[in-house]
């Protein structure tokens, strides 16, 4: 049975403006540029900061991988300054939408992921997505938590990662 209109909640809509726990302002925007802000995000991600195979290694793997979901995602990121610092997608796949979501190591914790989250939510009911899921490694325990506020509820579990599902 369909959620009905008073089960769903909405998400605010970017952009976005907010100071993040650690006192700095931060700007979130949908965003259909060009890959370089994100490639040099992405570049500074550690192996500690890569889950399932993403963001890939290597510059090259970073730019064609960023084009790909620049060329078929929603994409929203967060700016502080000029330095992009968080990035998320939603990703068309069948019925649904995948999402994939990334905050630069020196900027988690802070508050950023889960407004980033909700905004990106937004984004997607601004543009008529109705229902999105995610794969998240089982013993991410941060990331879970963060879903599971955001309304997201798991729908399989293997040995390696659950997916999680919430409609839009």
């Amino acid at each position: 049975m369909a959620p009905s209109a008073e089960e769903i909640r909405q998400f605010p809509r970017p952009p976005v403006t907010f100071t993040d726990q650690n006192g700095r302002t931060v700007d979130i925007e949908a965003y259909a540029d060009g890959p370089d802000p994100l490639v040099a995000m992405y570049t500074q991600f550690d192996a500690d900061s890569r889950a399932q195979g993403v963001p890939p290694r290597g510059e090259t793997q970073i730019r064609d991988w960023v084009e790909t979901l620049l060329d078929e995602g929603l994409n929203v990121v967060v700016w502080h300054g000029e330095d992009a610092v968080g990035h998320a997608v939603l990703v068309p796949s069948r019925d649904s939408s995948e999402l994939a979501i990334f905050v630069h190591p020196e900027y988690q914790s802070a508050g950023i992921g889960t407004r980033l989250i909700e905004v990106l939510l937004g984004y997607g009911q601004e543009n008529d997505l109705d229902h999105v899921w995610l794969a998240v490694s089982r013993t991410n325990h941060v990331a879970m938590k963060l879903y599971d506020k955001v309304g997201f509820e798991t729908r399989l579990r293997d040995r390696a990662e659950h997916e999680m599902e919430r409609p839009l």
